[in-house]
């Protein structure tokens, strides 16, 4: 679609809120999609450490014997708690790796809408299966091969539905985040409930029909989502041209940072429930009320808490920019890093005052607000960033590119979680920390080459 076509395309959608209705419909399939991820996240570690990986249950489970051989090949031996963080984390790293190929496929091949649909389809099958305890590893697969093909389609769409230019595009990108949060909220408490407390099959379940849910609204809204590219973008343009390298280059320069900063963000579904679980009084005395959090339930502190700060983080920029104050795209990533080293820094605290015994929840929902603000200055940030600057003709590629930054981290944030057994927790918790603060330091010394490479006062 030329330049001309596609702000016409814009020009005749209808608004809500101020925004293409399509928004509204992405939100909410995106956020069944997050439903039906984090249902099955928050109950993965726990799952595998309490029941599947057991010595009277891992033999059921079609292959996983020559693939836990194949990792103590490259690891050495594994018990049950550093095997888990290692599936653990080559799940969700593998999730964030195959959406470059899912771009491909819907750059070249299939569209971004069918690409979708067929996204959705396979991650529903795929948590049907995982109530099926042999079928695990072919169920991860299924999901794996599923997300791959959503993700990076779904995210790029949203970016469709502005003309270059428009200043709500990055405010597009933040209200699409809520809704990643949103459905990421509702899952431990749905999902990772019924799991923990009634049978895992149920959990698994729910995120299934989660999926379905999801996948039946896209299908509603087909008719408000741009066009596909394929059918309307000229095969023979493939080659790039000076300004479009350079905007390519300039990614590949913020993957490596972005992966480190996930690989710490990404132990609050491995190391810090496994604290929350271990380590962590749960139990809550409301006068009216006493009991115990589930440790499913910490899962939802972040997302919740995105919902409540994303508002706060807007308004604050918008504050910022009205007086030219408001920070370069790099340095809020910076920050976003900065913040994680400072929630780590918490846990380490938590860890030292605890002197062996169980921590007070209360350090778990500090820990979250942090982690939080780092999240806000960064992610959302970053899809933004890749929306606006990628080749019109190869955005969606150009998005499962930047998601493989998912890939690295999460595969580095399972080998950093094997080191829990072993580790003191406050030693582990600092290690953490100071990685998390070399990658902000990263980001600001790439700031000044980038901004002369791109001439982008963005950055």
């Amino acid at each position: 679609m030329s330049d001309k076509q596609h702000r016409n395309w814009c020009g005749r959608q209808r608004q809500l809120f101020g925004h293409p209705r399509g928004l509204t419909f992405l939100f909410a399939t995106e956020m069944w999609e997050r439903f039906s991820y984090y249902g099955m996240r928050a109950l993965l570690v726990i799952y595998m450490v309490r029941y599947l990986l057991l010595p009277e249950r891992a033999d059921l489970v079609i292959g996983l014997a020559p693939l836990r051989s194949l990792f103590e090949s490259i690891f050495g031996p594994l018990g049950v708690q550093p095997f888990a963080s290692h599936l653990y984390g080559f799940y969700t790293g593998f999730v964030y790796l195959t959406p470059i190929f899912g771009g491909l496929i819907a750059d070249r091949l299939l569209g971004q809408r069918r690409t979708v649909m067929l996204g959705a389809s396979l991650m529903a099958l795929g948590h049907f299966m995982m109530a099926f305890e042999p079928l695990f590893l072919f169920a991860i697969l299924t999901i794996i091969l599923g997300s791959g093909c959503f993700k990076p389609n779904i995210s790029s769409q949203v970016g469709s539905l502005y003309v270059q230019g428009d200043s709500r595009r990055d405010r597009a990108y933040s209200i699409f985040y809520v809704g990643i949060n949103l459905g990421a909220m509702l899952a431990p408490l749905v999902a990772g409930t019924l799991g923990e407390e009634i049978g895992w099959p149920y959990g698994f379940g729910a995120a299934g029909i989660g999926m379905m849910i999801g996948l039946a609204v896209y299908i509603y809204a087909s008719p408000l989502l741009p066009p596909d590219a394929l059918r309307c973008a000229p095969r023979d343009k493939i080659r790039l041209d000076a300004s479009e390298r350079s905007v390519v280059v300039a990614l590949l320069f913020l993957l490596l940072p972005t992966s480190l900063f996930w690989a710490t963000y990404e132990q609050q579904g491995n190391t810090i429930a496994l604290w929350a679980s271990d380590f962590t009084d749960r139990s809550i005395n409301l006068i009216f009320w006493r009991g115990e959090i589930p440790v499913t339930w910490f899962q939802a502190f972040n997302p919740f808490m995105i919902l409540a700060f994303t508002p706060l983080v807007l308004g604050l920029w918008s504050w910022q920019a009205r007086r030219s104050q408001e920070p370069s795209t790099l340095s809020k990533m910076a920050f976003g890093c900065f913040a994680c080293a400072v929630s780590y820094l918490i846990m380490a605290v938590a860890a030292w005052q605890s002197g062996g015994d169980k921590a007070n929840w209360l350090w778990l929902l500090a820990y979250f607000v942090i982690i939080t603000m780092g999240e806000l200055y960064l992610s959302p940030i970053g899809l933004s960033l890749v929306s606006k600057l990628s080749p019109a003709r190869m955005v969606s590629a150009m998005m499962g590119l930047w998601l493989t930054t998912n890939f690295v981290g999460n595969l580095l944030a399972g080998w950093l979680g094997s080191f829990w057994s072993t580790m003191d927790k406050m030693s582990f918790f600092l290690m953490i920390a100071a990685l998390a603060s070399i990658t902000g330091i990263v980001f600001l010394i790439f700031r000044k080459p980038l901004r002369t490479m791109l001439n982008v006062e963005a950055f």
